[in-house]
């Protein structure tokens, strides 16, 4: 089974990124092994990312990062761009060898008709510039959140949820291929 550790880029508790993490954690528990990871980290100093002053927060993000078979990164859509909370933590994560060729999986949600697409190319952006492995064309990009999650947080919109079984199928190859 793979072991996956998921990036949820928001730290709310009511974020469509969040319900979409957790139909993945719940949805795919045959096949992956998803934790979410806390990304309520103190902000980047390289001053302190050294073995004597280095954070407990961030000992513990390292450690569950370095445990990864995959990633899968979860964004919302912040004025056009990835939430800073989100940034933070992958500029931590690429202070570590424990992002290097693991293979990636990226989604986007927002409450418009865009799915979060202008936030998510911001995020492939990133990913591009990092040794990590992005799952090429299966972009998931979740639009009108508000009419595909029920108010419990369930996503309940058939055609998203086929198509995102359907990535994910696509990244467990993909996972396979890249790990040989």
């Amino acid at each position: 089974m793979m072991n996956v550790k998921m990036l949820v880029g928001t730290i709310s508790q009511k974020s469509a990124s969040l319900a979409l993490g957790l139909h993945f954690q719940k949805r795919y528990s045959d096949t992956m092994n998803i934790e979410i990871l806390n990304i309520d980290l103190p902000h980047y100093n390289g001053d302190i990312d050294n073995d004597s002053d280095r954070p407990a927060a961030i000992v513990e993000f390292y450690d569950k990062l370095a445990q990864a078979d995959a990633v899968i990164i979860i964004t919302p859509e912040y004025n056009n761009s990835i939430p800073g909370v989100l940034k933070n933590a992958i500029d931590w994560g690429s202070r570590t060898k424990h992002f290097t060729n693991k293979a990636t999986l990226l989604a986007a949600t927002s409450m418009g008709m865009t799915g979060g697409a202008r936030g998510y190319m911001h995020l492939l952006d990133i990913m591009h510039r990092l040794p990590m492995m992005v799952l090429p064309g299966n972009d998931i990009l979740v639009a009108n959140t508000r009419s595909k999650f029920s108010e419990t947080g369930e996503l309940t919109d058939l055609p998203t949820v086929e198509f995102i079984d359907g990535v994910v199928d696509a990244f467990v190859n993909y996972y396979n291929m890249v790990k040989a």
